[in-house]
């Protein structure tokens, strides 16, 4: 399925909302003109029962490709374990013509520009929120959010009309939501979590047995 096919439209091109991150991305288009350089699309189709939130496109993985995830280490992992639990089939080959597709769950992120230095400010995250919201109301069958990383967590309260204190961000957390959904939680598959062992492949894996556990039930 083409990434963002039948769902939410997310910002344009030229999405002029940030002005930091409209800086950034002039800037990288001038310094790398053959890359993506805009707000990435979500990947997956309308039909996923599940939606997974990161927090942004890494500035060599999702701004160089184009598709989230696609071209860094968070991908390798994050893939690999959706092929694993048949969420995924293709081959994932860090290119967004490896002909990989999403099987009943699409991946997004809070914020769809990259950030300096990966850090997106709390004014900015707040500037997406209405795109994840018309994300979520866009997918008549989801039943699950997960979010990676607490900044997902909490972006996806907001878009849920929800209070942060409502629950707190816990790895391994599944929350139920007052619109019926289910808010999972996990640390952020990126090369620094898992090199310093705050994530694990084998704590990334539970959680999506979890998931697809819950996922079967439904």
């Amino acid at each position: 399925m083409a990434a963002g096919a039948g769902a939410a439209e997310g910002p344009g091109k030229d999405c002029p909302l940030c002005p930091r991150l409209v800086a950034f991305r002039r800037a990288n288009r001038a310094q790398f003109p053959d890359w993506h350089n805009a707000p990435v699309p979500s990947f997956g189709g309308p039909d996923a029962r599940l939606l997974i939130v990161g927090l942004a496109p890494g500035l060599r993985g999702a701004n160089r490709t184009g598709r989230p995830f696609t071209g860094d280490w968070a991908g390798d992992l994050l893939y690999g374990t959706l092929l694993r639990f048949g969420l995924a089939r293709g081959r994932y080959a860090e290119r967004t013509d490896d002909g990989l597709a999403l099987v009943d769950c699409r991946v997004s992120n809070a914020v769809r520009c990259v950030p300096p230095e990966n850090k997106p400010t709390g004014g900015e995250v707040a500037a997406c929120r209405k795109f994840l919201k018309a994300e979520i109301e866009s997918l008549p069958r989801l039943k699950v959010v997960l979010a990676l990383g607490s900044i997902a967590h909490g972006a996806v309260l907001a878009a849920l009309g929800q209070r942060k204190s409502a629950c707190k961000f816990r790895h391994g957390a599944m929350h139920a939501m007052e619109s019926g959904l289910t808010l999972a939680d996990s640390y952020h598959c990126s090369r620094y979590n898992t090199n310093t062992g705050k994530l694990t492949t084998a704590m990334f894996e539970k959680v999506f047995a979890g998931i697809k556990s819950r996922l079967d039930r439904a």
